[in-house]
C-alpha cells in the first residue's frame, strides 16, 4: 500500500428537501385545507478517526464527497425523510485544514472521534405551515435550503511516542528494524526511506511506538532533498532520538545540521526532549569512539549514548532512556487532562 499523508478533497453537505404544496381531499370530509408537509433535512458531512487506516491513499481515487439531500415533503402533513450523514473515515492523527493549508479546522487525535464538519440544509416548509385565519388555502411551499460546501486539505500526522531524526544513512531504518517488527527498506545509499515508517517497541511490560522519517539534509526547510514535509509526523512525539553516523568525519557538524533544520521548521519541535545516539560504533576503534563521543557531547552539551543497530550494542540502554522520557511525557499529559477535566 502506498503511503500518502496529504490530500485535497471537496465536501458538500446535503440540500434540504422541498416543502410540499398539497390540499386535503377526502371523500365525505366536508372541509379540506392545506396538508403539505415540510421537506427533510439534508445529510451532514461527518469525520471519523479510525485505527484501521494509516494512510490517506484512498483520497487519491475519490476527491468528492456529497451527502444525500433530504426528501421532499408529502401530502397528509408528512415530513420528508432526512438525508443520512456521510461519514468520511480518516486515520487517527488526521488534521482537516482550510484551503489555505494553514488554518486547522479539525484535529482528530483519538480513535472513534466523530465530528460534524458541515451541516445539511434545512428542509423547506410545506403549505400547511402558511395557513392563517385570513389565508386558509395557501399555495406557497418553500424550497429546501442548500447545504454547505468546501474544499479542504487532509494532512496526516502519525501518532508516535518517539521519533527518529538524523542525516541520510544515519542508521535510523536499521535501528527501527532491530527494535521492532517493522521492515523498512535498508540500503547503503541516501534517501532509502522515502516515507515514514512506524514500529511498536516492547521494553519489559511497556510498549511504545517509534516513527522513522526520511533523512534530512542541510537546507531541508527550503526544499532541499525531500524537504521537511515529513517532520509533521514527529510533532506529536514525546521524545526524539537523534542518530549520528559515527563513521563520518564531522559528527558535531552532522548534529548541528539537524538541529538547525528542526529549529527552522518549528521552535516547538526543536524544544522537544532529545536523546542523542552515536550510531555504528561497531565500525570504530575504542580511541575513535571515545574521541567522537567527546566531540559530540561538547557540541550538544548533553550526554551521548553509543550504540550499533547492526551489532545491537547499546540498543537496550537507548530504549530504556527513551521509555523513561515517554513515561514522563505520558504522566504530564495525563495530569493536564485531569486538570482540564478531560476523560479519555
Amino acid at each position: 500500500m502506498k503511503f500518502l499523508d496529504e490530500a485535497k478533497v471537496y465536501l458538500k453537505s446535503g440540500d434540504g428537501g422541498n416543502g410540499c404544496m398539497s390540499m386535503r381531499r377526502e371523500k365525505y370530509v366536508e372541509f379540506g385545507g392545506p396538508d403539505g408537509g415540510d421537506g427533510g433535512r439534508g445529510g451532514d458531512i461527518v469525520f471519523e478517526a479510525v485505527n484501521s487506516l494509516n494512510t490517506l491513499i484512498d483520497f487519491r481515487y475519490r476527491q468528492h464527497f456529497k451527502a444525500p439531500r433530504g426528501e421532499g415533503g408529502k401530502g397528509k402533513n408528512m415530513t420528508g425523510a432526512a438525508g443520512k450523514p456521510l461519514v468520511v473515515k480518516v486515520p487517527v492523527g488526521t488534521q482537516v485544514l482550510d484551503e489555505d493549508k494553514e488554518t486547522v479546522l479539525l484535529d482528530l487525535t483519538e480513535e472513534g472521534q466523530r465530528v460534524v464538519h458541515l451541516t445539511g440544509g434545512d428542509g423547506g416548509f410545506g403549505n400547511a405551515r402558511f395557513k392563517t385565519s385570513t389565508n386558509q388555502a395557501p399555495r406557497r411551499a418553500d424550497p429546501g435550503w442548500p447545504g454547505e460546501e468546501q474544499w479542504v486539505w487532509l494532512r496526516l500526522k502519525l501518532i508516535a511516542d518517539a521519533g527518529l531524526v538524523g542525516l541520510p544513512n544515519a542508521g535510523k531504518s536499521t535501528f527501527l528494524s532491530v527494535v521492532s517488527r517493522a521492515k523498512p527498506k535498508i540500503a547503503d545509499y541516501p534517501f532509502t526511506t522515502l516515507h515514514p515508517n512506524l514500529g511498536v517497541v516492547t521494553v519489559g511490560e511497556a510498549d511504545f511506538v517509534v516513527a522513522d522519517i526520511p533523512g534530512l539534509i542541510e537546507g531541508a526547510h527550503e526544499g532541499s532533498g525531500l524537504g521537511d514535509r515529513f517532520l509533521g509526523h514527529i510533532e506529536r512525539c514525546g521524545v526524539l532520538l537523534h542518530l549520528i553516523d559515527g563513521t563520518q568525519e564531522d559528527v558535531a557538524g552532522a548534529y548541528r545540521v539537524i538541529r538547525e533544520e528542526l529549529t527552522a521548521y518549528s521552535g516547538e519541535l526543536a524544544d522537544k526532549v532529545e536523546v542523542i545516539g552515536l550510531n555504528k560504533v561497531d565500525a570504530l576503534t575504542p580511541e575513535e569512539r571515545t574521541a567522537k563521543q567527546a566531540e559530540l557531547e561538547a557540541a550538544s552539551g548533553a550526554e551521548v549514548l553509543c550504540l550499533s543497530g547492526a551489532s545491537h550494542e547499546g540498543v537496550d540502554r537507548v530504549l530504556a532512556r527513551l521509555l523513561q522520557h515517554i513515561e514522563a511525557a505520558r504522566a504530564a499529559r495525563a495530569e493536564v487532562n485531569a486538570t482540564a477535566g478531560y476523560q479519555p
